[in-house]
């Protein structure tokens, strides 16, 4: 019997960490990280390697098949609305749920200090790449999403905004211009298209020995156990609140807006949540998640070349909530009392930091620091987090990727470009 790829990429996770687990108690982590992490980092690059062409070739075969501009606006203007709405649901629930559990009331005086000295340095670093980005003005965001050069953006993962809007004007381009004169361009894009999914369907048989190397290097390089205990509660409040979000808003959206299957739909997405799992990054998983939400899911490919390289850019609900969450916690563990206002502010803040995280590993820390100054939180909290960011790093990734795929599915029922799919893998 073949085994389905979820199940392969499982096997692939759980003996990665069974042996980084190994090797660490035998003190032979050098070998996990000089021999077997390569590996990880090898198939990362693959994804990533493949992830502008992808967006580039598949929105432009997207746009130029809506045929007019009528339908590309009814097409962002229900995907931005989705987007916005479970962004703010989710930086709601982080909030709730901060409040209710007060995950900072169970760190001691002895364990808030060791977090302070410890990760100090990481911290500092994160808040003055905050500064810089602050220092740049209030609209050098809108500026951002312009790029002077193309090409340049197309050579840097973290410049997706800039490479959809050429791309999406671009499209609309082709959709301005005489049928007879866009039929070259957009016949070489779907034959570019179906040559850059053959290349994923490659990149996907190696997946299981990427994520295993992943999981190994991430068992011998995470912190001191001891230093987790005293971040338990605020770890299960990140991940209730994540949990939340994956298995009642979204089945609940999904339901209610398309009547499709919450479990089918979990069956057809579970490889891109593996690898968002296992990678930590949107960006990375995206190929895998279009190609899901495509083949497995029933999403027309005109819908998701749209709307997924979107979300994978500026959807970022597990990294808002987790915003929220870290926020609330590091003001409780400091002892500063937060009125309503600026909580209010904090959905504001964090709605629109999450826009503006990168889709790469630990990014929302980066944004999280404006949040903390906007609440009148001293920046240097953030060194009480640092260190189980990763392991939530990567559980608020399958957030995000779980809902790019479900906003997609719901978009492209609204437009009628749903045909759901009976497949195994």
């Amino acid at each position: 019997m073949k085994l389905a790829l979820h199940w392969k990429i499982v096997i692939g996770m759980v003996l990665g960490l069974t042996f980084g687990f190994v090797m660490q108690n035998l003190e032979m982590k050098g070998i996990v990280v000089d021999w077997i992490k390569p590996f990880g980092t090898i198939f990362i690059n693959l994804l990533k390697m493949i992830a502008v062409p992808l967006i580039v070739v598949s929105l432009i075969v997207g746009l130029s098949d809506l045929k007019d501009i009528a339908k590309l606006s009814k097409l962002g203007g229900r995907t931005v609305g989705l987007y916005l709405f479970t962004t703010v649901s989710a930086v709601s629930i982080g909030l709730v749920l901060a409040n209710v559990i007060k995950p900072g009331e169970f760190i001691n005086e002895e364990s808030r200090q060791s977090l302070l000295e410890n990760f100090a340095g990481e911290a500092a670093q994160k808040i003055e790449l905050a500064e810089k980005a602050k220092s740049s003005g209030p609209l050098q965001p809108l500026i951002d999403v312009v790029p002077d050069n193309f090409f340049l953006a197309m050579t840097d993962n973290a410049s997706m905004l800039q490479v959809i809007l050429f791309v999406i004007l671009l499209g609309i381009g082709l959709i301005l211009i005489e049928e007879q004169k866009a039929k070259p361009v957009v016949d070489f894009f779907k034959g570019l298209n179906e040559v850059i999914l053959k290349i994923i369907d490659i990149i996907m048989l190696f997946s299981p020995i990427g994520v295993f190397a992943l999981m190994a290097a991430l068992m011998v390089e995470i912190p001191d156990f001891s230093t987790l205990n005293a971040l338990l509660v605020y770890a299960f409040t990140v991940i209730l609140g994540l949990a939340i979000m994956t298995f009642v808003l979204y089945p609940t959206l999904l339901y209610v807006f398309t009547k499709h299957s919450p479990v089918k739909f979990f069956k057809a997405i579970a490889p891109a949540q593996l690898l968002a799992f296992s990678t930590s990054s949107s960006a990375a998983t995206l190929p895998v998640t279009m190609e899901r939400v495509i083949e497995h899911v029933g999403v027309d490919e005109e819908v998701a070349s749209f709307v997924l390289p979107l979300g994978a850019t500026v959807n970022m609900d597990g990294t808002s909530l987790y915003q929220a969450v870290a926020a609330i916690f590091i003001a409780q563990v400091m002892g500063i009392p937060l009125d309503l206002q600026t909580q209010l502010m904090i959905i504001v803040t964090a709605t629109l930091a999450s826009i503006g995280s990168a889709a790469v590993p630990s990014a929302g820390m980066v944004m999280l620091v404006i949040v903390l100054g906007q609440a009148g939180i001293p920046e240097a909290g953030l060194a009480l987090i640092f260190a189980i960011d990763r392991p939530l790093d990567m559980c608020r990734t399958v957030v995000n990727v779980t809902s790019d795929a479900t906003v997609s599915t719901i978009v492209a029922h609204s437009v009628g470009k749903l045909n759901p799919v009976d497949r195994e893998d």
